[in-house]
């Protein structure tokens, strides 16, 4: 399974959005900021560790994972995408999958300063 290379073409892709908006969501993840770094955890029994592809692409990181169960003539998909609010080391960037959960690490750069600003709200 390829990640996808173009965000655009995949812009709400995993994102969540709808799934928040009407209360049908899951709650298969815990992202946290803990000794530098964001852990992202996603809940993902029944996958093995090559079912499962994490990217990372301009400040996005994508987990997908395909399964196939011959058993039961069926195929699991996941995908989502997370987008993290400070900067991120690329080169650091680590995963590890254990007892169906998987784990990445994503070191944030110190030093880095998120550029942004207020937006007021007009009646």
């Amino acid at each position: 399974m390829a990640l996808p290379t173009d965000p655009a073409s995949s812009w709400l892709s995993g994102t969540g959005s709808q799934s928040r908006l009407f209360g049908t969501g899951s709650d298969d993840y815990e992202l946290y900021e803990q000794d530098g770094e964001f852990v992202l955890s996603v809940e993902m029994p029944g996958f093995e560790r090559d079912d499962i592809e994490v990217g990372w692409y301009e400040g996005r990181l994508t987990v997908a994972a395909e399964h196939e169960d011959n058993r039961r003539d069926q195929t699991r998909t996941y995908r989502r995408s997370f987008r993290m609010p400070k900067q991120i080391d690329d080169d650091s960037i680590r995963a590890r999958y254990q007892n169906g959960i998987l784990d990445v690490y994503l070191p944030s750069i110190e030093d880095a300063t998120t550029k942004g600003k207020t937006i007021p709200v007009e009646e």
